[in-house]
């Protein structure tokens, strides 16, 4: 039998995305380009995005970028602070540059990119030395700057967040791309000030992009070949557009700006119509911030995927409360029957967090009783990690011993497998449309693509090719994947 791993399947405690952490991304050689950059992203599909603007700005600098590391006259990490697991991998990546740059090219430039510059700051530069490059998340377009201070010798660090959306402008190269589907960011940053979470403080303020330059890129995608797009931001519920600025700041904008704003609603709409066969998908939304209309607007676009990234983090409302999580319990449940409401087949993924301070068997119970509630097809499960300067960090006690955690953390993953088995085998039997976007992991003889559930499907590959839209007879069903026949390409191909 044939079975594509994917995120379930493996621990959950590691930070996941839909790619490969720590690739090295390669992009196609520009003309004249004599320099060579070696690029890594780790963490969340934003930092990966980022690597893509960041390939750009280089590319425009004299970069090609090349997948030996000794070659490198530049090497950039783009990094992530969410769990103490991530930072511990890159700095083990940080000691392997090191080691090539003194023992097989002295010449080479290191540098931090992303949430771990942000946070780290001049640590890197001053009390390690063990970086030439500080770089924050909103300070790329910099970087030819810091490269010149650089080149004469000088360390360089930029930092500063920004209150608008800083990379509108500039058209991302697609790192590694299978020409099918792609990221396009539309916020940046968070309000939330969840007690556990850096992000606010790495990545600042709320703020988005201008819809007009989000559906260029999408025509421009589609004019390419591209046949999926995910609208990214750290919640993209909150994505509103009235001209630019802070979100907190809308209630400062004038009567015309405030009439004419543009809401996540309002641009999913816009991007649905914009391209009609292309489908769309986002993330990640926040539970106190996504609408109905959101929902509602996905129920009237085919081509916007029955699928939601909902985040829950804990079923307990006292845990919540400790969380700064705004909202509660019931109102998480009310949400998810609201949505199953109006898209009765709509996929509903979770992330969970075990061992939060002060968490008693109950608490987890709790959060135990919520996912038999609401049987979610799929999770990303961790164990709480504190991280350096959240309030958590600052005013509670990391009380959980870890051999709790870690049970606690097992249980909730055999929960999750029971439940992702459950919903897939509501697919035997059924049609389901896949778009083909690679080989499968386990048999050259087969394709894998998603359905539009954001379920892996692998079947043999006959006649057809990457980017097509085949409707799939399944047949059989691991927990995490559908395994079938294709009988046909789909009204969308």
């Amino acid at each position: 039998m044939l079975i594509e791993n994917t995120c379930l399947q493996q621990t959950m405690e590691k930070i996941i995305d839909e790619n490969k952490q720590g690739e090295t991304l390669v992009i196609e050689q520009k003309e004249g380009n004599k320099r060579k950059l070696f690029i890594e992203s780790y963490g969340c599909a934003m930092n990966f995005s980022d690597s893509e603007i960041v390939a750009s700005i280089l590319a425009d600098q004299g970069f090609n970028t090349t997948q030996n590391l000794e070659d490198a006259d530049l090497v950039l990490v783009n990094t992530c602070s969410i769990r103490d697991k991530a930072e511990q991998t890159v700095r083990k990546r940080l000691e392997k540059y090191n080691a090539v740059k003194r023992d097989h090219n002295p010449s080479m430039k290191v540098g931090v990119l992303g949430c771990m510059a942000e946070r780290l700051k001049t640590k890197f530069l001053e009390e390690e030395k063990i970086v030439d490059l500080v770089v924050g998340p909103d300070a790329y377009k910099d970087l030819p700057n810091l490269l010149a201070e650089v080149d004469e010798g000088h360390d360089a660090i930029n930092v500063i967040l920004s209150k608008e959306e800083t990379y509108g402008d500039i058209s991302p190269v697609r790192l590694n791309s299978n020409g099918v589907t792609a990221f396009v960011s539309i916020t940046r940053g968070c309000d939330n000030m969840c007690t556990f979470c850096v992000v606010p403080f790495t990545r600042g303020r709320e703020r988005s992009r201008d819809p007009q330059s989000i559906i260029e890129e999408i025509n421009d995608l589609w004019s390419r070949g591209y046949k999926e797009v995910t609208l990214l931001g750290q919640n993209v519920d909150s994505y509103l557009w009235y001209g630019g600025g802070l979100k907190k700041d809308f209630e400062k904008a004038s009567d015309l700006q405030r009439a004419t704003a543009v809401n996540f609603s309002n641009l999913l709409d816009i991007c649905a119509k914009a391209q009609p066969k292309m489908r769309i998908r986002f993330s990640t939304s926040n539970p106190q911030d996504l609408t109905m209309d959101v929902v509602e607007t996905m129920a009237k676009h085919p081509n916007i995927c029955n699928h939601i990234h909902l985040p829950v983090q804990s079923g307990s409302d006292r845990i919540l409360k400790e969380m700064n999580r705004l909202h509660t319990r019931e109102e998480y449940m009310q949400l998810i029957d609201n949505i199953k409401r109006v898209i009765p087949d709509c996929a509903i993924s979770q992330d969970m967090i075990v061992g939060f301070p002060t968490e008693t068997e109950a608490d987890f119970q709790d959060t135990i009783s919520l996912m038999d509630y609401v049987k979610y097809d799929f999770g990303y499960m961790f164990t709480y990690s504190e991280r350096p300067g959240t309030l958590a960090e600052r005013k509670m006690e990391d009380d959980v011993p870890e051999e709790t955690k870690k049970r606690r953390l097992a249980e909730m993953v055999e929960l999750q497998q029971k439940h992702s088995g459950f919903r897939t085998r509501q697919n035997l039997n059924t049609v389901v449309e896949v778009l083909i976007e690679k080989e499968s992991k386990k048999s050259s003889e087969h394709w894998s693509g998603r359905t539009q559930h954001s379920l892996v499907t692998v079947f043999p590959k006959g006649n057809y090719k990457i980017g097509d839209f085949v409707n799939v007879q399944v047949t059989d069903c691991t927990s995490a994947t559908l395994i079938g026949e294709a009988i046909g390409y789909s009204i969308n191909n």
